[in-house]
């Protein structure tokens, strides 16, 4: 009998404990471990008070009871007003206003949100909308999984950018191209019928960071989303997601009034076309009233577009923006163009198609751009298009999903990589003309604003593949609502509540965190390098490849190695594509003794015998930057390894295998690159590293059919 009780209490403890699979990322709400924190908690934060009960409230009240009562340990009761230590509700409350004294804030708009903590120690969290109450709720949270005072509160918050949306490249059929993390997370086949309880969680966390939107099919898009029986399953997602003030987009596949309407064309200037998506349109809003618009990828490798019938892509964004317009819908058209045809360097081809169309698109068109001219490289010169198109609005899109950057087997934070693009200069209205002002709205006055990322979301159980990539889901969203944070900032965030409060803990992932992505370039593209990864899979270093089939898919394109240098030479002696900058950004780059060694391989063809800052000659800097990588990250496994014990068995182990695989990885990167690029240089590898173990043709030998995200 004893036995048998023990065995109940010991099941009783599991079936409360919490898998440390990752499944609840930075919303674990488990017990504060510090005790004298926990005890200020526990003292000051008793009861609440909820004014209101719309669904989006209803949300916001079970976060903040299963947060407060999973970190305090105990039941935090709902009460009356009179004595509640927490107070909930809309600035224009007759009880808010009370509490705060007739010092109400102002400008909060419609999702922005204040907390504060009034003269009897009362925290009260209100905003002007439901959703930003939500919001508010959140922030609150955080400010306990991070163990910070609540003795003094006074925090304004407003979201810098409007649209701050999640682009999922999910096909129908749940692949996720350049997925890292297993299937789509939606469920096609059993939608609308059965709601999985990870389409609510998935809510939960993007509105916890503020992410208000969500493109749920892949940019090559499927036009079967268009019809009635998968609209009735967006509207399904779409019913859950809007408590927590996120809306619903979908691709736009161009052809569609051909494929699904039996029309003979798709040309946007046909009347019959204009009407069909005008139908379309209505359609979706009156399934669902608040949808967002459509992404569109039009004219590029392969999609059709607006140029099918010789239409320029104003054109072919204004058509379905006049679709959406009447039900307040924006139209993304993404700014991702290039063409095998055109001779023109492919680092030029966006600015030169979307440039001269500047002023010529509707209001509610926002045209999407890479944050980079390429391709989402892991060190990317900004966009010549940022600040060049002062009349339309330009969305930032990042990549959140590794593609180039090791995909889910590599630790790499982004958010440094953000932060570099958003803080760069366009100089297109003089100094400090940056592009998150450029994003924002503030340089050219812009009435609706925007950015996107490229989701790193599957059906994995940790959501992301590694265990780290849920950083750069969690960063994205951070910056996308205040773009001024720093990656410091964010890290000890997401570290605290994702993992533990741990000083050693956190300095140590602090420091792995932010050194990461350097370490990655680093072992990758030094230098400028860029897309010599493998093709198709970008899997792996292949600068050697020649033969993909048109000529801007191959890595020798990119960085013409040579018997005399290595670089894209884009100054007015090659491609002239720097021409595209303002002229003080152009200055900086063009001239190679003042371009950011960083980029010097973008911009210039360089000598091998070229000397560096360091002192040391070009292929020697290369040697250096390439073993630097390596041991940098061997660094990192050991700094890993002495974590163990402050953390779950289960994910330290996790990210200790994937470090092994990150190791060896950057040993494959650095071997099989410089390797190959001696076959130009003729220099020696220095005997004071370490010898490549295998041979260049064993390294071009390496196949990969079934790499994922293919």
């Amino acid at each position: 009998m004893i036995r048998s009780f023990h065995l109940f209490l010991m099941l009783l403890a599991c079936f409360f404990c919490h898998a440390e699979d990752g499944y609840r990322l930075w919303l674990r709400y488990d017990k504060i471990g510090n005790t004298q924190i926990l005890k200020q908690y526990q003292t000051h934060l008793h009861s609440f008070t909820f004014i209101g009960s719309s669904a989006t409230l209803i949300a916001a009240k079970k976060e903040l009871t299963t947060g407060l009562s999973g970190m305090l340990g105990k039941a935090v009761v709902e009460k009356q007003l009179a004595g509640s230590s927490i107070v909930i509700g809309k600035i224009n409350e007759p009880a808010i206003k009370a509490a705060f004294s007739n010092k109400v804030p102002v400008n909060l708009g419609s999702e922005g949100f204040a907390i504060y903590t009034t003269d009897t120690k009362t925290v009260v969290i209100t905003a002007n909308t439901d959703v930003a109450i939500l919001y508010g709720v959140f922030h609150f949270l955080r400010l306990l999984q991070t163990l910070q005072s609540i003795q003094q509160l006074t925090i304004t918050s407003v979201p810098k950018i409007q649209n701050r949306i999640l682009n999922h490249w999910d096909n129908l059929n749940r692949h996720v191209e350049r997925g890292y993390a297993g299937i789509s997370i939606w469920n096609w086949h059993t939608l609308p019928d059965y709601i999985d309880q990870r389409y609510i969680d998935y809510a939960r966390a993007n509105a916890s960071v503020g992410i208000n939107g969500t493109v749920l099919t892949n940019v090559n898009a499927n036009a079967l989303v268009l019809t009635k029986d998968y609209l009735l399953k967006v509207k399904a997602l779409a019913d859950v997601f809007r408590p927590y003030g996120i809306k619903v987009y979908l691709t736009a596949r161009f052809s569609a009034p051909i494929e699904l309407g039996g029309l003979k064309t798709a040309d946007p200037l046909d009347a019959g076309v204009k009407e069909w998506w005008k139908k379309k349109a209505d359609e979706i809003y009156a399934l669902i009233p608040d949808f967002g618009g459509f992404l569109v990828k039009a004219n590029s490798e392969g999609q059709p577009g607006p140029q099918n019938y010789g239409r320029n892509h104003a054109d072919g964004a204004n058509m379905l923006a006049d679709a959406v317009a009447p039900h307040n819908g924006i139209v993304m058209w993404r700014a991702f163009v290039y063409s095998n045809e055109t001779p023109e360097d492919r680092f030029k081809q966006a600015y030169n198609e979307f440039k001269p169309l500047d002023g010529k698109f509707r209001k509610n068109v926002l045209v999407q751009v890479k944050n980079g001219p390429i391709d989402f490289q892991p060190r990317e010169p900004f966009s010549p298009l940022f600040g060049a198109m002062p009349q339309t609005p330009l969305m930032m899109e990042f990549q959140i999903t590794q593609e180039y950057l090791g995909q889910a087997t590599n630790l790499v934070y982004e958010a440094p990589m953000f932060k570099e693009v958003l803080d760069a200069d366009t100089w297109q209205k003089g100094k400090g003309s940056s592009i998150a002002k450029v994003v924002d709205g503030s340089l050219h006055n812009y009435s609706i604003t925007g950015i996107a990322g490229v989701a790193n979301i599957g059906n994995d159980r940790n959501w992301t593949g590694h265990p780290f990539g849920q950083a750069n889901w969690y960063s994205f969203g951070r910056l996308a609502w205040d773009y001024d944070l720093t990656s410091t900032q964010i890290a000890d965030e997401w570290i605290k509540q994702t993992f533990t409060g741990s000083k050693k803990f956190v300095d140590t992932a602090r420091k792995i965190m932010l050194s990461s992505h350097q370490t990655l370039v680093n072992y990758m593209t030094p230098l400028g390098l860029h897309h010599i990864m493998g093709t198709g899979h970008h899997y792996g270093p292949a600068p050697w490849i020649i033969n993909a089939g048109r000529a801007d898919w191959n890595p020798v394109y990119y960085h013409r190695a040579d018997s005399i240098g290595i670089g894209f030479d884009r100054t007015i002696k090659g491609s002239n594509a720097l021409a595209q900058y303002a002229p003080e950004v152009r200055k900086s780059f063009e001239d190679i003794t003042t371009c950011p060694e960083d980029y010097l391989l973008w911009f210039h063809h360089v000598p091998w015998n070229y000397k560096m800052r360091s002192g040391r000659n070009l292929w020697d800097e290369l040697c250096y930057r390439y073993y630097s990588g390596v041991d940098s990250i061997r660094a990192v496994q050991q700094q890993w390894n002495g974590l163990k014990g402050l953390v779950d068995d289960e994910r330290f182990t996790q990210v200790q295998m994937l470090l092994n695989v990150q190791v060896k990885e950057a040993i494959w990167w650095r071997n099989s690159c410089l390797l190959y690029f001696q076959t130009f240089s003729k220099m020696p590898i220095h005997s004071q590293y370490e010898k490549p173990d295998q041979t260049l043709e064993y390294y071009k030998g390496l196949k990969f059919p079934f790499a994922p995200g293919n």
